[in-house]
């Protein structure tokens, strides 16, 4: 047999040899992989495009687009840190600021396999606006799952803090510039629920959402206030679609603040701040959010 010949019948015979060899190398990447352990760090993110910035049924962006954006960085214990921003416009501002910047920390600790506590701290910022601007907001939620259905709680309570105290009794006040009570400090109390459903077969999931502030009744240093008329509640009704990491949102969101029972408040808590337009009247909101 010539040499080329029995070269030839060596390599067939050594083909299943190879071929089991690399199968059993993928085999040995795929188990490493399956067992390797999950990073200590891990970063999210998200950029969202929408038709308003609705802040617990208030207008923050003048019933105009907002362009948002958050990462968070969480370690395997359940500690995170984060920050998100959006722009503002009109009663948002926030004594002028055009951006909204909040810093967050926290921790998640999984109570059971369909159970989870998150509890933490949201620093708003106002970059750009006067001063007595910038508020802390300690924060706690409990979610649940079962099957395709997800609740949650929540609670966040904001200590008393001259950013969100009641410096002015009305609008025209405020408009007049004459501070009422320069200096004064309150707090503000936010509880809410969130539901989100699943709809089996399909890539949407329906979401529900009520809420119930209670802050100063009147205006901030700036003008503005956590929550308008003292108390008040907001609910949104909305849907998501998802598409790989792209996410269509549609919600319908309210709150009982009626143009009549906001007009002590006014020019300052209107569109344009000019004295018209009910900003926490009914919307329907849009945006695409991209996760990564």
């Amino acid at each position: 047999m010539k040499f080329h010949q029995v070269a030839a019948v060596v390599a067939l015979l050594a083909l299943p040899a190879t071929a089991q060899a690399q199968s059993t190398a993928n085999d040995k990447a795929e188990a490493a992989a399956e067992t390797a352990p999950p990073p200590a760090l891990t970063v999210s993110g998200s950029a969202t495009i929408a038709s308003d910035y609705r802040f617990r049924g208030v207008s923050q962006s003048d019933q105009e687009m907002a362009v948002q954006g958050g990462i968070t960085i969480a370690h395997e214990t359940g500690l995170y840190v984060g920050t998100w921003a959006s722009n503002l416009a009109g009663w948002g501002t926030f004594g002028g600021a055009n951006m909204e910047l909040d810093l967050i920390g926290g921790y998640k600790a999984k109570l059971a396999d369909t159970a989870t506590l998150d509890v933490g701290l949201t620093w708003y910022m106002y970059p750009g606006g006067a001063d007595n601007t910038d508020f802390a907001e300690p924060y706690a939620r409990l979610t649940g799952t079962t099957g395709p259905a997800t609740l949650t709680a929540g609670v966040a309570y904001a200590p008393k803090q001259q950013a969100i105290g009641k410096w002015y009794n009305t609008g025209t006040d405020a408009a007049n510039g004459v501070y009422n009570n320069p200096g004064a400090k309150d707090d503000n109390l936010y509880l809410w629920g969130d539901g989100a459903l699943g709809i089996a077969g399909t890539p949407i999931t329906a979401k529900a959402h009520i809420g119930h502030s209670w802050g100063q009744d009147g205006l901030g240093p700036n003008a503005t206030a956590v929550s308008p008329t003292g108390k008040y509640w907001d609910w949104s009704l909305g849907a998501d679609a998802t598409y790989k990491n792209l996410t269509f949102n549609v919600s319908y969101v309210d709150t009982d603040i009626s143009n009549r029972g906001a007009t002590y408040l006014r020019p300052s808590f209107s569109k344009g701040q000019d004295g018209s337009g009910n900003i926490a009247g009914s919307t329907v909101v849009v945006s695409l959010t991209a996760a990564f």
